[in-house]
């Protein structure tokens, strides 16, 4: 486990670190972190008022899909604010004794981030209800008759949520957020800015005619853009002396299957057994799974929202379908032609 220091206030508690972070840069001000500007300004105020008034930010939920930059913003406020970050998700904390290890352990005016925290437990989440308001904990010590309730009081603390499911979130949870924020997808000028401050870390040279290519095919993700990116530096360091040029950008996207929307392998093949096995659809959940190969939550939460958001899909009550208006130009992609 890191220690915190003054330079780098935080800690995971995490044993699953995501090993690709030593590979990206890291923003440590707002100033460096591209994107979600107007979200940006209100989390600067809120940062500037606690720090002036010397008070624990308040607790604060934010919601949008992953890869959009949640746990780095987090990581911000707590440079900013001097304060350590303690990162866990939803999931981990199996045992309330989970929870209070960590709630017992955290300093004065410490952030607590919890990826993916409409997985939590109930059982786990009422212990943070107290916890929240009231910057104490009850611990049951013993069992059976013998059992006693224990309140141990704590540093008051910053809750930071992070879901890519806000409505998931139970309502006792969610009243007590004082703060709820959503980010959106970025564009591909903002995407592009993104991969071209990565480069620099990474030490690729990269043009900017080959960063909106790169751009246009990450999904309105920064998370993709950067995957990409590492990818793309394979290619240049063996075969362009380390220089991404637009040709090569295009052979790499050629070489790993991902098409000038950004579609993957999986979101054509998704596409062409809807349109070959079913005439555009619709077809149902469980069948798509079935014929594809992939279970279904997989499609539902990987593959399924891009291609709603791009117009490839739509869901009906029957199931998912090509949408009229966009059969010509899905057979054009898939250079499949079926008359109707």
């Amino acid at each position: 486990m890191t220690q915190p220091t003054d330079q780098n206030p935080i800690e995971f508690i995490s044993q699953q670190i995501d090993i690709e972070q030593q590979y990206d840069f890291i923003p440590q001000t707002f100033q460096d972190y591209i994107g979600q500007e107007e979200l940006k300004k209100k989390l600067k105020i809120y940062v500037q008022a606690c720090k002036k008034r010397s008070e624990a930010l308040d607790h604060m939920l934010l919601f949008g899909p992953p890869g959009l930059g949640k746990t780095t913003l987090c990581q911000i406020m707590a440079h900013i604010m001097n304060v350590s970050i303690k990162i866990c998700s939803g999931p981990m904390l199996e045992r309330t004794g989970d929870l209070v290890a960590i709630l017992s352990g955290l300093g004065k005016h410490d952030i607590l981030f919890i990826d993916e925290i409409h997985r939590t437990p109930s059982h786990v989440e009422e212990v943070l209800y107290s916890a929240m308001e009231q910057f104490k904990i009850d611990v049951i010590i013993g069992q059976g008759p013998g059992a006693k309730t224990v309140t141990l009081p704590i540093q008051p603390f910053t809750l930071i949520g992070a879901t890519t499911q806000s409505g998931a979130i139970s309502a006792p949870l969610r009243s007590r957020f004082g703060i709820i924020e959503s980010l959106d997808f970025y564009t591909a000028d903002e995407l592009s800015q993104v991969i071209l401050q990565n480069a620099q870390y990474l030490k690729i040279t990269i043009c900017t005619d080959a960063a909106k290519i790169i751009a246009t095919r990450s999904r309105g993700t920064p998370r993709i853009a950067k995957k990409l990116l590492r990818r793309i530096r394979d290619f240049a360091q063996i075969k362009n002396n380390n220089i991404a040029t637009p040709t090569l950008v295009r052979e790499t996207m050629q070489a790993l299957g991902i098409d000038e929307d950004g579609l993957t392998p999986i979101d054509i093949q998704i596409l062409k057994k809807i349109l070959i096995g079913y005439r555009g659809g619709p077809v149902g959940l469980d069948t798509l799974a079935a014929i594809t190969g992939q279970d279904k939550e997989t499609i539902e939460s990987v593959y399924e929202p891009y291609l709603l958001r791009e117009g490839f899909l739509e869901k009906t009550s029957k199931g998912r379908q090509i949408p009229q208006a966009k059969l010509a130009a899905v057979q054009k992609k898939l250079n499949i032609y079926i008359k109707y």
